[in-house]
């Protein structure tokens, strides 16, 4: 009925994408290096408002900040360069700037990897 808890009538609700489905998926079962990366974005650049998990076209960035317009991947070993040449260039494209850290830098290297993300931001 019309009016009824809010809906307004001729409204549909859609279903998510499929993007934000297994964006959700990927939130609730994080690695233990996005978890790290998380904890790091959390206590030094929470200026950057940064979410977990983002669909931004028809990829989902790990960690995506729209207010600096920065992506941070964390790969692991079935990432390369080579393979993610074409993702890289499409969210560029979108007006983000990229940054990667493999796995072993974000749980074994934090400063480091905190220093180059200062240095990204300045």
């Amino acid at each position: 009925m019309e009016g009824e808890e809010g809906n307004s009538p001729g409204l549909k609700k859609h279903p998510p994408s499929l993007s934000v489905t297994r964006a959700r998926e990927l939130r609730g079962n994080p690695t233990e290096a996005e978890k790290a990366m998380w904890r790091l974005l959390k206590t030094h650049f929470p200026e950057g408002c940064f979410r977990r998990q983002v669909p931004i076209r028809h990829f989902i960035a790990d960690c995506a900040s729209h207010r600096l317009r920065l992506v941070i991947e964390i790969d692991g070993g079935q990432h390369s360069p080579k393979a993610d040449a074409a993702r890289t260039r499409m969210i560029e494209a979108e007006g983000y700037r990229m940054i990667r850290f493999w796995n072993n830098d974000v749980l074994n290297n934090a400063h480091g990897c905190m220093i180059q993300l200062q240095e990204a931001l300045q």
